[in-house]
């Protein structure tokens, strides 16, 4: 469980720019729905291009959101940082959230290549939990890209650069992160239950991986014979 899959599931999120007299950010709350659009307008390109190629979609659906005010907050006395914009935009990645949910999951590396190739993206990191599972079960590509802006930043240089967050899944793996967010924040299962459900949360995910693996092969099987 990531904050993004937390904060897509709670209120503590926001597609409008903060209020920069009372938000984290500051003075630079204004940008981020500007700087989330331009990720989001990349992204959406691809898949119409994907569309018009191929007749289908580069994804299944696609979640964004800018980290609400007091999940940032909360984020920052966690980490034991300052609540101030340079922490919240500088030494934390995740002000800016994407998640695109795919079909297959080649589906995810071609979207993960569309966006290391875009110019003004920045690639700062990656981890592979789709080959490299955490060992829970939980799959999904992350990603924290830098993206290049004509705004100013917290380090005041123009252009700016702005970190974002962005997670590529199937949906087989969004539906077991799902799941697996319900247990992790009810808290009246009991210990033994809570045990017995996260054995069997393992259990599937090892078979909704096998599954995806499936279905990938025979949609290659398919589009071999087209």
């Amino acid at each position: 469980m990531t904050d993004f899959d937390h904060d897509i599931r709670t209120a503590g999120t926001a597609t409008a720019a903060p209020d920069p007299r009372t938000s984290i950010y500051g003075e630079y709350a204004t940008y981020l729905p500007q700087v989330m659009d331009m990720v989001v307008s990349r992204i959406e390109d691809f898949d119409r291009a994907v569309r018009e190629r191929t007749g289908e979609g580069a994804y299944e659906h696609f979640n964004h959101r800018i980290k609400g005010d007091a999940s940032m907050r909360e984020k920052c006395d966690r980490k034991g940082l300052p609540q101030t914009p340079f922490s919240a935009l500088h030494d934390i990645h995740d002000a800016i959230g994407c998640r695109i949910v795919c079909s297959f999951v080649d589906d995810v590396y071609a979207l993960a290549k569309h966006i290391e190739a875009q110019p003004e993206f920045t690639v700062l990191e990656t981890k592979d939990y789709v080959r490299r599972p955490k060992p829970n079960g939980y799959r999904s590509y992350h990603m924290i890209v830098s993206v290049e802006t004509p705004f100013p930043d917290v380090t005041r240089s123009t252009p700016g650069h702005y970190p974002v967050e962005i997670q590529l899944r199937t949906i087989a793996m969004d539906s077991w992160a799902a799941l697996e967010h319900q247990v992790k924040y009810k808290k009246d299962l009991g210990n033994a239950n809570v045990q017995i459900i996260t054995q069997e949360l393992k259990r599937c995910a090892d078979e909704l991986a096998s599954c995806d693996l499936q279905m990938q092969t025979i949609r290659n099987l398919i589009n071999e014979n087209r």
